[in-house]
């Protein structure tokens, strides 16, 4: 039988992999580059910068509980290393510029993850604003 603490590390454990899932974090990730084959900026802007920040905001508000458990803390850390890992390694062999600039936002919201997973929220709170403005400029810029 569960006792509270199973059942509460269980809730946090399903609800950051929920989570994970709309941030895109690998190995969640692999959408978020072939969603820039989006017919307009705007469209592409809506795919990568609205829905994955959203699930960035949701991991802030919901920090305390998700990460009270430090093996919980650890995991996350270290699938957003991966992230960036991987972002930065596709990257590389990536010519289509719509899907730099997504694979650019990968690695952006494996910083976010990894300052959150280290306790600093008001930083993840800070880079996800700066991020989302200065991203949403460029994907206006390389529109089509």
């Amino acid at each position: 039988m569960l006792q509270v603490s199973d059942s509460a590390s269980l809730l946090s454990l399903l609800l950051c992999l929920g989570l994970m899932t709309k941030r895109a974090i690998f190995p969640f990730s692999p959408w978020l580059p072939v969603a820039m084959r989006a017919p307009t900026p705007i469209s592409a802007l809506v795919h990568s910068s609205t829905l994955v920040t959203s699930g960035l905001y949701l991991l802030i508000q919901f920090e305390g509980l998700l990460f009270s458990q430090p093996s919980l803390s650890l995991l996350f850390l270290v699938a957003s290393l991966f992230t960036r890992l991987y972002a930065g390694v596709r990257s590389i062999f990536e010519s289509d510029l719509k899907k730099l600039v997504a694979l650019s936002t990968l690695s952006h919201l494996g910083f976010i993850g990894m300052a959150l997973a280290s306790g600093s929220p008001n930083l993840a709170f800070f880079h996800l604003l700066v991020h989302a403005l200065f991203k949403s400029l460029l994907f206006m810029g390389v529109g089509d």
